[in-house]
């Protein structure tokens, strides 16, 4: 395992103390973790179209009524109508 050496302000390293103390925890413990944390929510940012990641679902629902493709914009107009 390799070190690393961090400057925080002081307020920080009293909340750290402070939350490493509740858990029973070393300071090092939270920093591990925080880093943890960040690294896997940006390392594993999906870069994926907004398309890309529902493709799967398309197609893969019933409305139950039978013409919705070909009258999709009159069923849209009443549901909106009746909302009024």
């Amino acid at each position: 395992m390799e070190q690393l050496t961090i400057r925080m302000p002081k307020s920080d390293i009293i909340k750290m103390e402070q939350i490493a103390k509740r858990f029973g925890l070393k300071k090092s413990d939270i920093t591990r973790m925080a880093i943890k944390k960040f690294i896997d929510a940006e390392g594993g940012h999906d870069h994926r179209s907004a398309f890309e990641k529902v493709r799967h679902l398309i197609g893969i629902s019933e409305s139950g009524i039978p013409d919705l493709g070909l009258n999709h914009r009159e069923y849209l107009t009443r549901k909106i109508k009746k909302q009024k």
